[in-house]
This record gives C-alpha cells, sequence and structure tokens, in this order.
C-alpha cells in the first residue's frame, strides 16, 4: 500500500486533529514496533532508515513530532537536526531524539546543548507516550503564545 501524500496526511490530521509523527530510525524492527506502537495511540507516523531520508519527507510535510535517533547511517541524528534547523527551523522544537549511546562524548555534547526531548534506550512506552505529550504541548503553548 503506498504511503499518504503530505496532502492527504494534512487533510487527514486537520479533519480528525491526529497528530502526525515522523519516526528516524534504522533499526527497522524498532521502526515498525514503534510505529505500530504509536498508531495505537491514534498517531499517524512516517518512518525514514536515516537523515536524509528523513530530510526529503521533512521538505514535503510539517510533522508535528520528529522522533529521532542519533547514530545512523548516511545521516547521524545531530547533523539531520542542523540540516532541518536552516531549511525549517520552525521545526526543530518538535524533536525528540531517542538513543543508545548516553555514555558517548559526543552524543552527550549534542544532547546537552538542543533545547529537546530525550529518551534513553531501551524505549519504554509510557515514557515515549508522555515525552510526545510534552513536546505537543510545548509547541500548542508556543504557538499560542503562552
Amino acid at each position: 500500500m503506498p504511503a499518504p501524500t503530505p496532502s492527504a496526511l494534512s487533510a487527514q490530521s486537520q479533519e480528525l486533529e491526529i497528530k502526525n509523527i515522523l519516526l528516524v530510525d534504522d533499526d527497522e524492527d524498532l521502526a515498525n514496533t514503534l510505529k505500530l506502537l504509536l498508531e495505537t495511540h491514534n498517531y499517524i507516523v512516517t518512518t525514514a532508515a536515516n537523515g536524509v531520508d528523513a530530510l526529503r519527507e521533512v521538505m514535503a510535510f510539517d510533522f508535528d513530532v520528529i522522533i529521532c535517533d542519533m547514530m545512523m547511517p548516511k545521516m547521524a541524528g545531530d547533523m539531520f537536526y542542523l540540516a532541518v534547523q536552516k531549511v525549517k527551523p520552525h521545526l526543530n522544537s518538535r524533536f525528540l531524539f531517542v538513543t543508545g549511546y548516553a555514555d558517548n562524548p559526543k552524543v552527550d555534547t549534542f544532547l546537552k546543548g538542543v533545547d529537546t526531548q530525550v529518551i534513553f534506550k531501551p524505549v519504554l512506552t509510557e515514557e515515549l507516550v508522555r515525552s510526545i505529550g510534552m513536546v505537543l504541548k510545548r509547541n500548542e503553548e508556543a504557538a499560542r503564545g503562552v
């Protein structure tokens, strides 16, 4: 089944007030598991296996939340974040990083330098859903000027 077009996603989202999530992770099994999990919480989820593919998705659609792994081939999470900052800076506050590399100095330095939510693997369902809610609330408040 082909993926919905960005305009179809937008129309569907506005009609039902369902939020759209971009899930960026090179671990296909984890990405598929998280996609199914998030769909049971009524999110529309688009997946990308690396930052290059994710950047294409971001250029086509403004996602409500971007869940991003840090260590990936082609373009890692930090480079993807910086690329989004250049082309669509309003999306940077929508990032939620997921990483299994809490002890990696490069990852640690990057995550301390950005104002985003971070979850460390293994991912717990409750923590993921709560963190998504925090990203959404923060952006809704910013849009209202709160």
